[in-house]
């Protein structure tokens, strides 16, 4: 079965080309492994305002689930920044 990996994070970046697994829950742990990836080389992402989304969906673009990312300042953190 092939799953698109979409992010989303203020800009709409889909994915054209998929991967394919043999089960939702192959393509759910390769979803937290790219997120991961993403954060990894962009850490700042999640602290511009929004959160960071990956979407994935089968190859007729239903919307199977989502890993979100976000990062929240406490208050006492927020007077540090």
């Amino acid at each position: 079965m092939r799953f698109f990996f979409n992010q989303q994070n203020g800009e709409y970046k889909p994915d054209d080309e998929g991967m394919e697994f043999g089960t939702v829950n192959e393509a759910r742990i390769e979803a937290v492994r790219y997120a991961a990836e993403v954060m990894r080389d962009h850490p700042t992402l999640i602290w511009t305002g929004q959160d960071f989304r990956m979407e994935v969906t089968n190859s007729d673009r239903l919307l199977l689930f989502t890993v979100v990312v976000v990062g929240v300042d406490a208050p006492a953190g927020a007077k540090l920044a």
